[in-house]
């Protein structure tokens, strides 16, 4: 037995945890540390248990064949941590309004198109608070051609951010304003998005570290608290991959406890802690 293990629980080995690493690493550029296994354990062991398999060993076997590629995917969420927030990281979203939707809504405006995208959007809440603050900046922005593509290799997450509903208490970071504007009650006391402000929001599933399909341009990408679960080698890559997807003059928002070390070579420059700006 490897880590923490409950009464009655199948054994986990050291090839089990080595297996997850070399699944996860392989699926979705997810590098677990050995200090993780405790961690590893906790999560995968509820799906074994789940899908009433007998060991690690017979379920992991199953998520590599044919017909478990269903549950690889619930794996790989499982091993994801989605913890996220409305108007997490307030800085970015000042800028936001104040920077990028200006010149944004302008050129917009002489016929072009405006695009941001929330690179791991989780349940929504990162997506949706772009959305208003474009439609605060940019009032009838929902009128022209102004999308954010929210993306997330979980489909679970995926499928519930795209409903736009959530219980009150976790819309209190929201500005009573901007809650008035674009939320309204729905059901059992949650709130929803309603009105022109879903027309912007686009949900898919992606993996970051695969193909991506989109084929112009952003204005801004927002990937953060991502990279932390890559290794050094699949995180530069990333970086390099999000540049080539800005427009010149676009911006990357980055966590707190992120930074691109390679930012020379991706072609931005630093504005701040968090956030970069593509060389024109």
């Amino acid at each position: 037995m490897r880590g923490t293990q409950l009464a009655n629980e199948p054994d986990f080995t050291e090839a089990d945890f080595q297996r997850v690493r070399r699944i996860a690493q392989e699926e979705a550029g997810i590098h677990f540390p050995e200090s993780k296994s405790t961690l590893v354990y906790s999560r995968v062991s509820r799906r074994v248990r789940e899908t009433g398999h007998a060991s690690f060993r017979s379920y992991l076997d199953f998520v590599q064949t044919p017909e478990g590629r269903s549950e690889m995917e619930n794996l790989i969420c499982a091993l994801t941590t989605n913890v996220t927030n409305f108007f997490r990281e307030k800085n970015h979203f000042v800028h936001l309004e104040e920077v990028v939707v200006p010149a944004m809504a302008a050129r917009v405006r002489a016929g072009g198109r405006g695009r941001v995208w929330s690179a791991a959007c989780s349940t929504g809440q990162e997506p949706w608070s772009i959305a208003m603050s474009i439609m605060t900046a940019f009032p009838d922005a929902a009128a022209h051609d102004v999308r954010v593509l929210a993306t997330d290799i979980n489909s679970q997450v995926v499928a519930q951010a795209a409903t736009g509903i959530y219980p009150e208490e976790e819309t209190e970071a929201i500005p009573p304003a901007k809650k008035s504007q674009f939320m309204e009650p729905c059901s059992r006391g949650d709130l929803r998005f309603g009105g022109s402000i879903c027309r912007l929001p686009a949900f898919r599933v992606l993996n970051l570290n695969a193909t991506w399909p989109m084929k112009g341009t952003f204005s801004a990408i927002f990937c953060r608290n991502v990279v932390i679960y890559f290794d050094e080698a699949t995180r530069e890559h990333l970086w390099k991959r999000l540049a080539d997807k800005l427009e010149p003059g676009g911006f990357l928002y980055v966590g707190h406890s992120e930074r691109v070390a390679t930012k020379s070579q991706c072609g931005l420059e630093q504005i701040a802690p968090t956030i970069y700006r593509k060389d024109h």
